[in-house]
């Protein structure tokens, strides 16, 4: 059964408050020092506070609320943080936003840096492409710090910041835990998790702590049977013939299954009783077959692909923190070098169908004899670097603390994607490749350099205000060859001027370098008027570096920036036992970046105007009685622009001539609900002995969602309707294990977080595809601590 929710904001804020929720056990992790809710350890501001004195908008996820929640990747917490929207193409290729700050952005290779920067640790892992999607397991906490991070974590947080912070390694003593977890998917097939850790005392003053994981995920998209037949166009557009493909041999239920393994690894060091050293390696493997969309002609689950689909992951990461004392200052470095490797098989019969032999651009390939041939599939193998190193410093002294330091990154994107038709003919292949019609191979570099600096005063025992800066400076280069060989086109190798800079490309025809540098700024008032009562006022910029266009005949991108205005409270009564904690803001946006599929299906992007995004996020928790805990937590964005977006750059849409008018000002963003919330209830209670059980429900409620910018364009998409899913579990824990059911999406709703097409609606048109939350899935956990 499907069941839709279309029911009015304020409605929905009532069925919140009124629901119970949640969802699980707590899996045997080390303890985080959580004490209760309000007692929970941050360091969003690069120093440990407690969650209620920090003074900006932060959702902290512990241990125990990650085990309860079942959290393992990123779909998971993604739906308990309010203020998160996020577009998603399957595991790995997932674009984030905080706060309403999405223009729709196509997901590709080659776009711009992601608004929202990912960390684990102290190390960002946010590649040129997005983050990384890791397994969630032996994690402290996941923070989401909300809204312009761009002081002390730079140009990936012009939006906001996730902090993945692992469970360290500890010498007091050997202790460790094992997980098991089998599940079956709704329209789909069964699923199995297997996760563990060891803590190892080496001496008193060294530790090893060991992590490792296997996720199999049951697929629920059903490649159905299906044949597609092309019309092949003559000179004279006449249609003698066609070409009929049948996807046979591809056909399957349930295809999109996802495996997932990897570990990690980290080393404690205490050097003595001022300086620690952590060393630690982090590595995935993750490999998906099919895709993850449903036709939306054919209903939801069902789609009909031509060629061979999937996906392989595979990163490492090694990291190291250094932190000690010079003096009064305490000193931190954090250093890390990333390497990731995605490759990639994507069917491309929809483009082949609709812009090559619809629209004639096509109509003539064909094979040596002269025969036509149209099916076009896309092999893709996507290598990036990231390197970063951070060095600061902390100095704290009666009622001032600063902490200061420099920043320097570097990452690459080398990118190769081949446009293959099979039996294309010798004349019409790029040179080098075999029934290659188009190539891109390219080299992208992105470089960052800063200096940052925040002083916080207290003016009065109960007045605090800081002063923030961070001077940045990018430098971003591409080069490359793409396009079509000698033989057809007009773009390609038609258009090189140099030989090949990039190995395994034919020539160049595009090399092109980026540079600037500017300043962000964080200016914050606290007052703390009474005990468990903290006001603040915020005003905080963030950037985002421009770059450079694919297409080399388009200018280069310039950077964007958000202007923060936020007020903002966090409140703890009852004796601690609630806490309500909200805040109020406006984003204003300027020379949004903006990117969508143009001519040839290709990504362009473009400097689109000004936005701004008024919004509210609140979350109240109370323990009313001995084992029970309720919670519930919205954000309400409205996000729309305020200049209109022209095709060609200009706020003016009759300047120049030949511009047109895509979208006007007050026109709603895109990707993001105006309302999404949450609401959550826990109950534990004794069983016997030294057991105790627990029963538990969740609610996620999403608003309505729209999926670009352009007003044609986003007519043709739709509208993803308004939805909310619930979860359920049961279980006991005993003194060394556990058991736990559950039911995720318990009433088996149909929702959407992406939709798109791919040559591009406002292009050729062509299938709709719906990319759905996972099924109702019911499982059973079992988990072991020693």
């Amino acid at each position: 059964m499907v069941t839709r929710v279309q029911t009015s904001s304020r409605a929905l804020i009532g069925a919140l408050l009124a629901s119970t929720a949640i969802a699980a056990t707590p899996a045997f992790a080390q303890d985080s020092g959580v004490v209760d809710s309000n007692e929970i350890v941050v360091t969003a501001q690069k120093r440990e506070q407690h969650l209620q004195d920090v003074p900006l908008s932060i959702v902290a996820l512990g241990t125990e609320k990650l085990d309860e929640l079942q959290i393992q990747d990123f779909d998971d917490y993604a739906r308990y943080l309010p203020a998160l929207s996020y577009q998603t193409a399957g595991p790995g290729a997932s674009v984030v936003y905080f706060r309403g700050i999405a223009s729709g952005e196509t997901i590709n290779h080659s776009g711009q840096l992601p608004s929202v920067g990912t960390y684990l640790d102290e190390a960002p892992i946010t590649t040129i492409q997005g983050a990384l999607d890791l397994h969630i397991y032996d994690v402290a906490r996941v923070e989401a710090l909300a809204g312009p991070q761009g002081t002390l974590y730079g140009a990936s947080s012009q939006a906001g910041t996730i902090r993945i912070i692992t469970n360290k390694p500890d010498t007091s003593g050997f202790y460790g835990a094992v997980n098991v977890e089998g599940n079956t998917v709704s329209h789909g097939g069964q699923g199995y998790v297997g996760e563990g850790f060891v803590n190892l005392p080496l001496s008193s003053s060294a530790a090893l702590r060991v992590v490792g994981w296997y996720d199999k995920d049951a697929g629920y998209i059903d490649n159905v049977a299906a044949t597609r037949v092309f019309p092949t166009l003559g000179p004279d557009f006449d249609i003698p013939g066609t070409n009929t493909v049948k996807n046979t041999a591809y056909a399957k239920d349930d295809y999109n299954d996802v495996e997932t393994y990897g570990g990690r690894a980290a080393l404690k060091l205490e050097l003595d009783d001022s300086w620690t050293v952590t060393p630690q390696i982090m590595a995935q493997k993750q490999k998906s077959n099919g895709s993850f969309a449903y036709e939306m002609d054919r209903g939801a689950y069902k789609t009909a692909q031509y060629n061979p689909e999937g996906l392989q992951d595979e990163w490492f990461q090694a990291a190291l923190t250094i932190e000690g004392k010079i003096g009064s200052f305490d000193v931190t470095y954090a250093g890390s070098y990333l390497k990731r490797k995605v490759e990639t098989q994507s069917d491309y019969s929809d483009y082949a169908y609709y812009y090559d032999a619809l629209f004639g651009y096509g109509a003539y390939y064909v094979d040596n004899a002269g025969n036509p041939v149209s099916n076009q599939q896309v092999i893709g193998v996507d290598r990036f670097t990231k390197q970063s190193h951070e060095l600061r410093f902390a100095w704290e002294q009666g009622p001032a603390h600063l902490i200061f330091g420099g920043f320097y990154q570097r990452q690459t994107h080398n990118i190769q994607q081949d446009y293959v038709i099979p039996g294309l003919a010798d004349d019409l292949e790029v040179p080098g490749w075999a029934d290659t019609i188009w190539l891109t191979k390219q080299y992208r570099v992105d470089r960052d350099y800063a200096g940052f600096g925040e002083l916080t005063v207290d003016i009065t025992p109960k007045v605090s205000a800081t002063m923030g800066t961070r001077i940045f400076k990018y430098d971003n280069s591409l080069v490359g060859f793409f396009g079509y060989g000698a033989g057809f086109g007009n773009t390609g190798e038609r258009q090189c001027f140099a030989a090949a800079k990039v190995a395994g490309s034919p020539c160049t025809n595009l090399d092109k370098r980026v540079k600037d540098w500017g300043f962000t700024h964080k200016l914050n008032l606290t007052w703390r008027p009474v005990d468990g009562v903290m006001l603040y006022g915020t005003m905080s910029r963030g950037f985002r570096p421009g770059g450079i266009n694919r297409r080399g005949t388009l200018p280069p991108f310039g950077s964007d920036f958000i202007d923060n205005y936020e007020i903002g409270w966090k409140t703890s009564f009852l004796d601690k036992h609630a806490t309500f904690n909200g805040a109020i803001y406006q984003l204003d946006w300027t020379d949004m970046q903006f990117s969508y599929l143009g001519a040839n299906g290709l990504t362009e992007i473009q400097n689109a105007g000004n936005a701004r995004v008024r919004g509210v996020e609140a979350e109240l928790t109370v323990r009313p009685v001995t084992g029970l805990s309720l919670s519930v937590s919205g954000a309400y964005n409205d996000a729309k622009l305020v200049s209109p977006y022209c095709r060609v750059l200009s706020t003016d849409c009759s300047v120049p001539e030949g511009n047109s008018e895509q979208a006007p000002a007050g026109t709603r963003l895109p990707i993001t609900p105006k309302f999404k919330g949450n609401a959550q209830a826990r109950y534990e209670f004794p069983v016997g002995g030294d057991a105790v059980a627990h029963v538990q429900g969740a609610m996620v409620y999403q608003g309505d969602i729209l999926f670009d910018l352009r007003t044609d364009a986003r007519a043709a998409f739709g509208t993803q309707k308004a939805f909310a899913t619930a979860d359920f579990a049961a279980g006991v824990a005993f003194a060394d294990y556990t058991i736990e059911v559950y039911a995720r999406n318990a009433f088996d709703v149909v929702g959407g977080q992406f939709r798109t097409a791919q040559c591009g609606v406002g292009t050729c048109g062509g299938t709709l595809y719906s990319y759905p939350i996972q099924p109702r899935t019911i499982g059973v956990r079992l988990g072991r601590k020693f």
